[in-house]
């Protein structure tokens, strides 16, 4: 199991949380997905971050 800071383990929170519920909501929008790669500082990674335009 990976160590977590405080900072961390809210920042992998929201991601699920993200992952889980942006689905649903493109499909009920009809926007465009648009998939951008990002460096997170807090979990020293390089991270998927969606955006719906409509």
């Amino acid at each position: 199991m990976p160590k977590l800071t405080r900072r961390g383990f809210i920042a992998a929170t929201l991601a699920a949380g993200t992952v889980r519920t942006l689905p649903g909501l493109a499909s009920r929008t009809g926007g465009r997905r648009i998939l951008t790669l990002v460096y997170d500082k807090s979990l020293g990674m390089m991270r998927a971050v969606e955006r719906i335009v409509p």
